[in-house]
């Protein structure tokens, strides 16, 4: 991988994992810090900017004060579950259209400024009731949006939802993300792994 300074994840609560908001090194107990120590011996600051419940709008708000002024190197862009899950769970829905107009304008803001180079991670979700089955769809609309705009801006994808799909016929739901979203330390290994792999394969070109 090219020599990067600032690392930066931002995303829901899949990235946030916990962390002390308060600090900026906390990198919470998930995905990011199990990816943090092959950037810290590279001498790469690392940071975290997740925050639970996000969706594609709350980057948004916080874009300008929180992520722009890190001047990232790479970039890890994770949000999309939540903009599905508030339409089934609170009647506030996050049309396919508004989610890919406001990650456009975000990615595209960064871009310009920065030139960072991105990895977007795909949202998935593991139906743990059977009524459940019946929000795929919604996430099927995000998880188009955020593969287009991977090709769009020329970004790394990370499939997730096929990945953990594929881990679920291999293991129980409970040990993979109990409620079907947050993972467990297996789900985020397997996230960090998946990471890994776009990052890698993108080198290998």
């Amino acid at each position: 991988m090219d020599h990067l300074d600032r690392i930066v994840f931002i995303g829901d609560s899949i990235t946030d994992a916990g962390r002390d908001r308060a600090d900026p090194a906390s990198l919470g107990d998930g995905y990011v810090s199990l990816l943090a120590d092959g950037f810290a011996a590279q001498g790469a600051t690392v940071r975290n900017l997740g925050i639970s419940g996000n969706r594609a709008k709350d980057l948004a708000a916080r874009w300008d004060a929180e992520l722009m002024p890190t001047g990232p190197d790479l970039l890890t862009v994770y949000v999309g579950v939540n903009d599905m899950w508030r339409r089934f769970d609170s009647g506030d829905p996050t049309s396919a259209a508004d989610f890919e107009s406001t990650l456009r304008a975000l990615l595209t803001q960064v871009v310009e400024a920065h030139r960072p180079r991105l990895i977007l991670m795909e949202p998935f979700f593991l139906p743990v009731l059977a009524e459940q089955q019946e929000w795929l769809p919604d996430l099927d609309e995000k998880r188009a949006v955020v593969r287009s705009l991977a090709a769009e801006f020329g970004a790394e994808l990370v499939p997730l939802h096929d990945i953990f799909t594929a881990a679920a016929s291999e293991h129980p739901i409970a040990d993979l993300a109990p409620d079907g979203v947050h993972p467990t330390r297996l789900g985020s290994e397997i996230i960090a792994d998946a990471w890994r792999e776009a990052a890698l394969a993108r080198d290998a070109r």
